[in-house]
């Protein structure tokens, strides 16, 4: 996911490169996951406010996507398949959202266990 990193670069802290890989990666997605749980609560007071959440999101997946589906990319090819999948999903969710079809929960659901993924937590909850 180097490439997400690269592309979120501008809102990093200067001593970012001394942090392990993984905890930028958890870092990044913890705050979107936040954006969007707290954007949802106001979206109606705050519309806009929450479609830019929703677009950081999307954009943030569409950056792991492009990462994961790089011959460069060191991750176990299964993983790398279901990663692109989950950003298949939410570009597909973030448009029923958008259409007021969906809530952002599955999307919280998804980030959350990714990031359990970055903390070594992995498996069902």
């Amino acid at each position: 996911m180097n490439a997400l990193l690269h592309s979120q670069s501008g809102y990093a802290p200067e001593n970012t490169s001394l942090r392990p890989l993984r905890a930028v990666e958890y870092d990044l997605l913890a705050q979107v996951t936040r954006r969007l749980s707290s954007t949802w609560r106001n979206r109606k007071a705050d519309h806009p406010n929450f479609v830019a959440a929703l677009n950081d999101n999307l954009s943030l997946w569409r950056t792991m996507a492009l990462d994961v589906s790089g011959s460069g990319n060191l991750l176990p090819a299964p993983l790398r398949a279901q990663l692109f999948y989950l950003f298949e999903f939410t570009d597909h969710h973030t448009a029923r959202i958008l259409k007021n079809e969906a809530s952002v929960e599955v999307l919280v659901d998804v980030n959350m266990a990714v990031m359990r993924g970055l903390r070594g937590e992995g498996g069902a909850k």
